[in-house]
């Protein structure tokens, strides 16, 4: 993410109270950009009438955020106040700020606006505790958008909501992306013009001690709006919303933050159409380098296979459920 110029950049610090610059206009539920008299970057929810028992069951601390809800000076109003304690992570924290400013468009009532963006702040809490906090690259997208894919395959087609989303590995660095029963599956996405090559990056891709291992490969295109196309952000806000078991909604959120995803603003575009998916059986004659056959000391193994060599080995997105 690389702003070079915020809100904050053209507000003076203030003597006293805060400095504000509205982003909406005035009314039950309002957001502005602030900034206190340490000149400390703000975003401020302001809230008609008294949340402070909603706060207290939802509050979260955010490491170099402090989250608080405090009296305005405005009778009956209070803040649901964001301050960035580190400047250096500016950036970040605006991605935050622009994301809140999309999910409370359109929300008048106070106690749900409160409510969408605790709920927010959580997402923010996961995605900034772990390890991957930038902005995904063009190839992360890609390949967590098939995968995202594949996760609403297996859902609707096999698996329980619950099942579906424990057998999605990707995340959390397993060899393959998932692994359910005796089944493992790696996913890959093919976009522009490598059309007909899939990379593999690494030995551990292509060999597993699951009995049946399968690749699946998403042919993605690139296409403006107007189209039946999807962005992430489309597409994980579509999959997180069909999930109706508890449990797998908080585990669903909490891969996504581990594979560094969280909404920004950068994930509206690209929007992807699927044009097909093609599945592959790796059989033992399927062309590929795994570990066990490398020399000693070959590590770090990446390659490509072309589609129309690997031809024969093609099934169906059947013969994965059924295997």
């Amino acid at each position: 993410m690389t702003s070079s110029r915020a809100p904050w950049d053209e507000m003076k610090t203030p003597g006293s109270d805060y400095t504000v610059r509205y982003v909406t206009a005035p009314g039950d539920v309002t957001l502005c950009w602030g900034k206190d008299t340490h000149g400390h970057c703000l975003f401020i929810v302001q809230l008609e009438g008294d949340h402070t028992e909603q706060f207290r069951k939802n509050a979260t601390t955010v490491n170099g955020i402090e989250v608080d809800l405090r009296q305005l000076p405005e009778p009956g109003k209070q803040g649901l106040i964001l301050t960035l304690e580190k400047h250096v992570d500016r950036d970040l924290f605006l991605g935050l700020c622009q994301t809140l400013i999309g999910n409370l468009d359109g929300i008048s009532d106070p106690a749900a606006a409160l409510a969408v963006a605790l709920n927010h702040i959580q997402r923010w809490k996961a995605f900034l505790a772990g390890k991957r906090t930038r902005v995904l690259s063009a190839e992360e997208v890609r390949g967590l958008f098939s995968e995202l894919c594949f996760l609403r395959l297996l859902k609707d087609k096999h698996l329980s909501d619950a099942q579906a989303v424990e057998a999605w590995c990707g995340p959390d660095r397993v060899h393959q992306d998932f692994i359910f029963g005796d089944t493992a599956v790696e996913v890959k996405s093919i976009s522009g013009r490598d059309r007909s090559i899939v990379r593999v990056s690494s030995e551990d891709q292509l060999e597993t001690v699951s009995e049946h291992l399968f690749l699946n490969v998403y042919h993605l295109t690139e296409a403006p709006e107007g189209t039946p196309s999807q962005s992430l952000n489309k597409l994980v806000s579509v999959v997180g919303h069909e999930l109706s078991d508890a449990e797998a909604i908080e585990d669903y959120w909490r891969k996504l933050a581990t594979y560094g995803y969280v909404e920004m603003r950068e994930y509206d575009t690209p929007r992807f159409l699927v044009n097909s998916s093609n599945a592959y059986r790796v059989a033992d004659d399927f062309p590929r380098l795994v570990r066990s056959e490398l020399a000693v000391g070959v590590v770090d193994v990446k390659y490509s296979l072309q589609l129309e060599n690997i031809s024969k080995f093609e099934c169906s997105q059947n013969e994965i459920l059924a295997s």
